[in-house]
């Protein structure tokens, strides 16, 4: 399947999705959003790597910022925080540039690595976009988490490219749908910013009532 421009979803949605379904539709289909700590340090950090005023050769490496990626058969756009682009005879052409060049795509994270696989998700869709967009193969690439100061390489297997084109065809049937689904409280519930608008207590048990009842009780 091809999607149009006007079908194509937030790249950044799919670590969303991978995190918590419900999480992603509340964002993307019902446009709710809240901030908490951890989403505006994420914001500052990315804000550093989106700088699309610098372009830069360095050791060899041409370094771009904020590059815009899409791709028509993922139906998905967005922005990589980092490509880098490096010296390589199975590379591409680059306009203004001599000889060629393979992407390799770094996104930066505020935390530490993950047990769950988001991050490599959101990473290896973006190498899916550059390799439609380039017409190449990108083998791996990188995540940079703001703790450890460190790059964790992502090779890009084919069961995480799968998962990602499952992900995304889930993806676009819920938003065509408008369906959010239901909360399933979590461990990582507390963390999230929209804990108060998912209302992920309701899903123990608690009625609508007994919870809008509550929530005046405690209101001052």
């Amino acid at each position: 399947m091809i999607y149009t421009e006007e079908d194509f979803l937030p790249l950044s949605g799919l670590q969303h999705f991978a995190f918590c379904r419900r999480q992603w539709a509340l964002i993307q289909i019902e446009s709710q959003w809240a901030e908490n700590l951890r989403t505006v340090e994420g914001d500052l950090f990315h804000a550093r790597a989106h700088d699309e005023q610098q372009r830069e050769h360095r050791g060899g490496v041409l370094i771009l910022r904020g590059l815009p990626v899409f791709s028509p058969t993922l139906g998905i756009s967005g922005k990589c925080d980092v490509v880098e682009f490096h010296p390589d005879p199975k590379g591409v052409p680059l306009c203004g540039e001599k000889g060629t060049w393979m992407p390799f795509p770094v996104e930066y994270k505020r935390g530490t690595p993950k047990a769950h696989q988001a991050d490599e998700l959101q990473l290896c869709a973006q190498a899916m976009c550059l390799e439609e967009m380039l017409c190449c193969e990108i083998a791996e690439g990188a995540l940079f988490y703001g703790e450890t100061r460190r790059r964790t390489a992502v090779p890009f297997a084919q069961e995480l490219r799968q998962t990602v084109r499952t992900y995304l065809k889930e993806m676009h049937q819920l938003y065509r749908r408008g369906h959010t689904p239901k909360a399933k409280p979590a461990k990582g519930c507390a963390a999230c910013s929209l804990k108060e608008l998912c209302l992920p207590r309701l899903a123990k048990g608690r009625g609508v009532g007994e919870y809008l009842r509550r929530m005046m009780e405690d209101t001052p």
